[in-house]
């Protein structure tokens, strides 16, 4: 059996080709049902004779609706499968033909996830609970500093309609944190849930300073603290980014540059 990634709609389906004794050839599709039917069209045979697929499965069961035709629909309703089920559609055609599917998007999940409940500690500590999920997709967490939403971490959605819980560990800056989570599905849609905010007392409120252009070092208290830092050229790219209470700055070209670091916006001159 070989397997073949389709690009346009490599998240979340997959295809396989497999084939038998020169005669008939298996076209599959797998995905997540999400209430609407599936489109084909079915040339006709090398022969010339009646079209290319004879005969459809889902999830195992044939379709008792007729499959010699040019363009037909799966009817969905007649198979025993709710909106976010798994669903793998077999369809045996001749072999020399291909089966065209028009709409194989319909069985990619989206994001239907409802919030029931978000909560972060003061050690960052982020808790939720969802609902209505209908199919696995990816969470983003993401964290507001330096005047943006900013992703720190991901984790892999449960998928299920039922009550789903996560946990995921970030790390705190100073002052108010404020933290949500999000999912984007094949619409290139963002969806966000509520944000949760609290305060965190024990990580020091580092300054900035620099030493001849040459070095950035993070300090509190008259103390060297670590913190995460990004460092912007003139033109916004990226140029260092780390978590450290030093940066060498030495072999970075002379000019203005932004650095963000803990919830902060500095910039210093290389001279």
């Amino acid at each position: 059996m070989r397997l073949i990634n389709i690009s346009k709609f490599a998240t979340g389906l997959v295809f396989l080709m497999g084939f038998s004794t020169n005669i008939y050839a298996n076209l599959s599709i797998e995905g997540h049902y999400q209430g609407k039917n599936l489109f084909v069209q079915s040339p006709e045979s090398d022969d010339g004779f009646g079209f290319c697929i004879n005969r459809v499965t889902v999830n195992g069961t044939p379709s008792s609706h007729t499959v010699q035709a040019s363009a037909f629909q799966i009817d969905m309703s007649e198979f025993d499968v709710q909106i976010g089920d798994k669903v793998l559609i077999v369809f045996e055609h001749e072999d020399g033909c291909k089966p065209k599917l028009l709409n194989p998007e319909v069985l990619l999940p989206k994001s239907t996830f409802v919030l029931e409940d978000i909560s972060c500690t003061a050690d960052g500590t982020l808790s939720w609970q969802t609902i209505e999920e209908s199919g696995a997709l990816t969470y983003q967490i993401e964290q507001y500093k330096w005047n943006k939403w900013v992703t720190v971490g991901e984790t892999n959605g449960i998928g299920n309609a039922k009550p789903n819980d996560y946990l995921f560990n970030l790390t705190p800056h100073s002052g108010e944190n404020r933290v949500r989570v999000t999912q984007t599905d094949n619409s290139g849609k963002k969806r966000a849930s509520n944000e949760v905010s609290f305060d965190c007392t024990t990580v020091p409120e580092p300054e900035m300073k620099t030493k001849s252009g040459d070095q950035i070092e993070f300090v509190a208290n008259g103390k060297a603290v670590s913190t995460k830092y990004e460092i912007f050229d003139a033109y916004g790219n990226i140029v260092k980014k780390g978590v450290n209470s030093v940066v060498n700055c030495s072999n970075l070209k002379k000019g203005i540059y932004h650095v963000n670091f803990d919830n902060k916006h500095s910039k210093f001159i290389k001279s």
